[in-house]
């Protein structure tokens, strides 16, 4: 069966453009050096959208120092954060995997904790930087990968993309987004004379892949340029979306998305619909008219065919995803799973109109529905309690009804109106 997602939409003021948009960046130098927050809000400000931002970054600060500094738990702890940007020291990601583990992923993890606990709906987002622009050669020596600006970044890569799926984040590929402009525009410089920071290019390239990254949306068209060239500006824009925007899923972004995906199980008219995950608001549309707000719902279809179902799930973060899915309904395998016991006729005793009775073996509940999917009948029903109600049904109605005992067990079947 095909199904159709219409998209993962977000409705949160996080995400929606003209939006305001809260970014906490909890980092160093490579933070603060351009100031890439105020470059990214004005960057996003000429595409319609509003940032406010705060940063806590001393120069050279690691993820451990980071756990204990006043700043950092000063602005974690405010809260009402709808991003919060986590940038390593520079090298540490790129050391041997049992010193990443020692000195990087707790204190990662440890700080995602903690955001977490004050803004419950914040997208952590890690901020994977660069390898320097000729290797690390203080650390080459004893860790010969970082001898090279390859081996340097590619460590990077992979240790940014392990924090963001080991503590369900997300992560901005601006290491990746610079390789891509050094394979791509060699002549535009990135790094300032130290080999290490950003010239204003960089930051400028860093800035439009968080906007890609956080939005979801391209930076290309952007009047702001931070003082390059517009051409050169244009180069980095389109760098930066296509590092981000071609894929999503291998930065993990999108990774705390609702799901509105559903599996559905027919018996006849009745169809079942189980949501992927039951968290959440959820609303059903049937393809008939007919709606619901049940978590887990059944519909009984009044005439064979295929109908799209849609399925709207919005998650406690106000952030909604939608998925239409198409069902196949054969009216004509409706089970006649009528109780001997019980009894459910039409007659017709003043000659003129029709009576329609039902009277269960149990308790439980007696819904009745025409070919057109119009319910006419919904009641609760106590064990031997005759339900009876008067019709005015046109000769050879055919009517479709089911009994749900409170026992679980489901009667259903076909009627005739005389």
């Amino acid at each position: 069966m095909r199904s159709l997602l219409l998209s993962t939409l977000f409705v949160s003021a996080s995400v929606l453009s003209g939006q305001t948009t809260r970014v906490l960046f909890i980092g160093n130098s490579y933070v603060y050096t351009n100031d890439l927050p105020g470059k990214l809000t004005q960057l996003a400000l000429s595409l319609g959208d509003t940032l406010v931002t705060a940063s806590s970054t001393p120069g050279g600060h690691t993820f451990q120092q980071h756990t204990t500094n006043t700043t950092t738990q000063q602005f974690i702890d405010q809260g009402d954060w709808d991003f919060v940007a986590l940038q390593e020291q520079s090298q540490i990601p790129s050391f041997p995997i049992s010193q990443v583990q020692s000195d990087c992923f707790p204190f990662a993890a440890e700080l995602i904790d903690s955001i977490r606990v004050h803004s419950p709906c914040a997208e952590p987002v890690f901020y994977m930087t660069w390898g320097r622009q000729n290797g690390d050669a203080g650390n080459c020596p004893n860790w010969p990968p970082v001898c090279t600006y390859e081996g340097m970044n590619e460590l990077l890569r992979e240790r940014y993309l392990q924090m963001a799926v080991d503590n369900s984040a997300s992560c901005a590929p601006v290491g990746m987004a610079w390789k891509h402009t050094r394979d791509q525009q060699p002549t535009i410089a990135l790094y300032s004379a130290d080999e290490s920071h950003p010239a204003l290019a960089g930051t400028y390239l860093t800035a439009c892949t968080f906007y890609a990254t956080l939005f979801r949306q391209s930076p290309v068209g952007s009047t702001y340029t931070a003082g390059l060239d517009p051409a050169t500006a244009a180069l980095l824009q389109n760098i930066a979306a296509s590092t981000v925007l071609d894929s999503l899923s291998t930065w993990n972004i999108g990774v705390n998305d609702p799901d509105a995906s559903f599996t559905s199980t027919s018996a006849g008219a009745v169809v079942s619909f189980t949501p992927g995950t039951a968290a959440g608001t959820h609303t059903w549309f049937f393809g008939d008219g007919s709606s619901d707000n049940s978590t887990v719902t059944s519909h009984t279809y009044g005439q064979s065919g295929v109908y799209d179902v849609m399925h709207i799930l919005t998650d406690v973060c106000g952030r909604v995803d939608t998925v239409i899915t198409p069902v196949n309904v054969v009216i004509s395998s409706v089970p006649e799973t009528g109780s001997s016991e019980m009894s459910i006729a039409f007659g017709r005793p003043n000659m003129v109109r029709d009576i329609l009775s039902f009277t269960p073996d149990r308790s439980g509940r007696f819904d009745v529905w025409n070919l057109s999917g119009q319910q006419f009948v919904s009641e609760p029903l106590g064990m031997v309690q005759t339900y009876q109600r008067w019709c005015d049904l046109p000769a050879n109605t055919v009517l479709f009804w089911r009994f749900t005992g409170e026992d679980g067990v489901i009667d259903s079947g076909r009627l005739l109106a005389p």
